[in-house]
């Protein structure tokens, strides 16, 4: 598989999140061991005489292990999946949050699927021009594409995106909006016969939100998103509906940097995520 983009670093704003994105030719993956999966305690069995004990002392990672096992029985409940090939002439566009798939799907979960991700990426930043200073575009073998020229360099029929997490605190929800139909008008104006996917933006751990990004305006946005892709005749894929517990956050053992950001996945939250989409891309 080939993976397209630029390593970087994030570093946690209150209006913003800077991110480190994904290279093709990137030989030192040791910075993927950063992401690594993050594993729930599960509370000691009780008899019955000290129920009403457990029910006061339940650990959060209990509870963790139960939105989790949740979310997993809700993303594979009797759906038909298509098979892993059906992405071969699909290509991933995204932020950090889509470097960390790259590397999962290295085991051939997504067939021979394209990435195309870089640091602070978002439907702002992607609408930069290719020459304009600090821009984070993607690169491909060493030179830089914006992401409407690298899906048509690419030669992709179907294109998933998931932006976001980088432009609500940036540009704020309704701007955001605007900014994914300019960049996806520029993506068909190019690549007319290409598919497009618009991916919901996942939740965050529940300590690690920020004042102007957390996940209520996550869900504001999402709310917005769906509506605009759909206007536009894109198909919506709600992927931060399994991603979520009870309480709308990130469930914590999908997580790989609770200590960090508290919004990149683990193995067992990839997992996730392709299984869903799997089961909805069609």
């Amino acid at each position: 598989m080939k993976r397209i983009g630029i390593l970087f670093i994030i570093t946690a704003l209150a209006t913003t999140i800077i991110f480190s994105g994904c290279g093709k030719n990137n030989s030192d993956k040791s910075e993927s061991s950063t992401v690594e999966s993050s594993k729930a305690k599960i509370s000691q069995p009780v008899s019955k005489d000290n129920v009403s004990s457990k029910d006061n002392e339940s650990s959060k990672n209990d509870e963790s292990s139960k939105d989790a096992s949740k979310a997993s029985e809700k993303s594979t409940e009797s759906k038909t999946e298509v098979e892993s090939g059906w992405f071969d002439d699909a290509v991933f566009v995204g932020d950090s949050v889509t470097l960390k798939l790259s590397y999962y799907a290295d085991n051939g979960s997504l067939g021979k699927a394209e990435f195309l991700c870089a640091g602070s990426l978002g439907y702002g930043a992607a609408l930069q021009d290719i020459d304009a200073d600090g821009n984070v575009h993607p690169t491909y073998e060493g030179k830089k594409y914006t992401v409407d020229d690298g899906v048509q360099m690419l030669g992709s029929k179907k294109v998933f995106i998931m932006f976001g997490m980088n432009d609500i605190g940036l540009y704020g929800i309704d701007d955001t909006i605007e900014n994914m139909k300019t960049l996806t008008s520029r993506i068909k104006e190019k690549s007319p016969d290409v598919e497009i996917y618009i991916q919901s933006v996942t939740p965050m751990l529940e300590n690690m939100q920020l004042k102007d990004l957390n996940n209520k305006s996550i869900d504001e946005f999402n709310i917005k998103l769906k509506a605009g892709a759909e206007k536009l005749g894109y198909k919506y894929l709600d992927v931060a509906s399994v991603m979520k517990d009870e309480k709308g956050n990130l469930i914590p053992e999908y997580c790989s940097d609770p200590e960090a950001m508290g919004i990149h996945f683990s193995d067992d939250g990839c997992k996730v995520w392709v299984e869903y989409l799997k089961q909805n891309v069609e």
